[in-house]
């Protein structure tokens, strides 16, 4: 969760109500701590593929869950192109967007 905390500003100007983008940054995050066997920080630009322990099996989980827990669907182009999560995050808002 360090990482979550990085993305936000000071506490001066955090917004009362939490951004869709925190929101499924924080939920990526939660998501993907089992799988951080390394010991290195989970960051935006951390390559889901390498950065953690993970198949290809398990990100269409992550992916799934997160298209169950913001109501969206990831089209499986878009999710083929997909490496870090930082555009993970990029796509579950961009597809919420189109709503």
């Amino acid at each position: 969760m360090q990482a979550v905390q990085e993305l936000v500003a000071p506490a001066t100007s955090i917004p009362a109500v939490p951004s869709l983008q925190f929101d499924v940054m924080r939920e990526i995050f939660s998501l993907l701590a089992p799988y951080n066997a390394g010991g290195k920080a989970i960051t935006p630009q951390t390559v889901i593929s390498k950065g953690l322990t993970v198949d290809s099996l398990t990100i269409m989980d992550v992916i799934m869950e997160l298209e169950d827990r913001f109501d969206v669907t990831i089209p499986m182009n878009v999710a083929a192109d997909i490496v870090t999560i930082d555009q993970l995050a990029e796509a579950v808002v961009s597809q919420r967007a189109r709503r």
